[in-house]
């Protein structure tokens, strides 16, 4: 047995595990609460008492890169730290969990900011169908970070055999890890995506943060109106930066921002349903994408104003009855044109939960830029006419598919007029 899969089995054996604060008994079929820290973002979380810690994670977190190969302790795929060392989640009851930290494969880095690890993968192709590659992952972290001295490259197959690869990629596996631990002598670094941030499951059940502050929907007094919202913490689901240019002159178009209501009735499938004052508002939002349709009750809060550089700030949050939830973090301004026109840009930070967070980034940037333009050329007809339209609908999946081919063909264009220019340049 090597040593990373001794401290696997270790972590993951009952005598190993951190004593459960709880009765030593319970029924197979009785719901128990457990709390733990995942990630960085302390949870509670009730569920059966022989659930195991890989269905947790999955079905009650929404932390599906975890994967399930054989629920045996046997594949590997399965692998988290628990409390530092590398454990098999299918082998570790949720319950034993408790008061633990774990860290999922989640953790390690972001898209924008990947671990080392990662990297490596990505660079070295060290993944094949990739459904191994979390259990590599999280079980080449814990062979690093236990490291006592130099990885000897000749002993990676051993160290690492406790992970099975069913498409044989082990080649470029052992060439990653390889890489990392001669680029770190000193140590892998932490993983580095460790923060508070709301978790949804993939049932819609939200788990309690234990000791945080709700972070999607603000609280509420009991009239009803907005105390306060909070903007999650973390890393966004996805970040938009988009801008358009708008025949109206700017102090038109800035009468329309600086008018809630009309703002609201421009974005598509928006509109406020109460002003609670100081600048907040309740209001919903329809998305449909095909034949998923979803409907957001949420609140709104405009945290600034800026007549002098027609600039508005707004901070909206909002929920579905199925457990999906979204934040965004909108910055708008309007600038003139020296054609008289006006340039209404617009830069957000969106944070999606639940099952709408399991769309893809490019999706969801394609949703969001869609909706954008949409909500662009209601700006530009309301600062025309006056008068702002009534609640409209969300783009189309077709028409948000064909706006992503015409994207994808113009950025091929301008690829091949550039690669044409520098070959002409070349031949000077």
């Amino acid at each position: 047995m090597t040593t990373t899969e001794a401290r696997q089995m270790g972590a993951a054996s009952s005598d190993g595990a951190r004593p459960a604060q709880r009765p030593v008994r319970a029924a197979a079929d009785e719901l128990v609460d457990v709390r733990f820290t995942v990630n960085g973002t302390p949870v509670e979380i009730r569920v059966p008492a022989r659930m195991h810690l890989g269905d947790a994670l999955r079905t009650e977190l929404g932390l599906s890169g975890t994967h399930l190969g054989c629920e045996h302790g046997v594949c590997g795929m399965c692998t988290v730290l628990i409390d530092g060392d590398a454990a098999r989640a299918c082998l570790v009851f949720a319950v034993q969990a408790e008061g633990s930290e774990v860290v999922t494969v989640e953790g390690l880095g972001t898209p924008d900011s990947q671990h080392p690890l990662q990297q490596a993968f990505s660079a070295h192709h060290a993944l094949q169908c990739g459904f191994c590659t979390p259990g590599f992952l999280m079980s080449s972290y814990d062979l690093l970070s236990h490291a006592d001295g130099p990885v000897d490259p000749e002993t990676l197959p051993e160290e690492l055999s406790g992970v099975i690869c069913r498409c044989t990629g082990y080649r470029g596996i052992m060439a990653a890890v390889a890489d990392v631990a001669a680029t770190h002598p000193e140590g892998v670094p932490a993983p580095g995506n460790c923060a508070r941030r709301t978790l949804v499951g993939r049932a819609g059940a939200s788990p309690t943060a234990a000791g945080a502050p709700e972070e999607v929907l603000a609280e509420a007094d009991a009239d009803g109106a907005a105390i306060e919202i909070s903007r999650p913490t973390g890393t966004p689901t996805i970040t938009v930066q988009v801008r358009r240019e708008l025949t109206s002159p700017v102090e038109d178009v800035w009468a329309v921002m600086d008018d809630v209501d009309r703002l609201a009735r421009c974005l598509p499938g928006a509109e406020l349903t109460a002003d609670l004052g100081a600048d907040r508002y309740r209001g919903r939002a329809k998305v449909a994408l095909g034949p998923v349709r979803l409907a957001f009750e949420g609140l709104a809060h405009v945290t600034e104003r800026d007549s002098a550089e027609h600039r508005i700030s707004v901070l909206a949050q909002g929920a579905d009855t199925g457990g999906n939830r979204t934040s965004a973090d909108v910055v708008m301004r309007a600038e003139a044109t020296a054609a008289g026109g006006t340039v209404l840009q617009a830069d957000a930070a969106v944070f999606l939960s639940g099952r709408i967070a399991q769309f893809g980034r490019a999706l969801a940037g394609d949703v969001s830029q869609g909706l954008f333009e949409q909500f662009a050329a209601a700006v530009d007809e309301t600062a025309r006419t006056g008068t702002a339209p009534e609640v409209t609908a969300p783009p189309s999946a077709l028409a948000i598919g064909v706006r992503s081919v015409l994207v994808a063909v113009r950025r091929r264009a301008a690829a091949a007029r550039e690669l044409l220019a520098r070959a002409r340049r070349r031949n000077r």
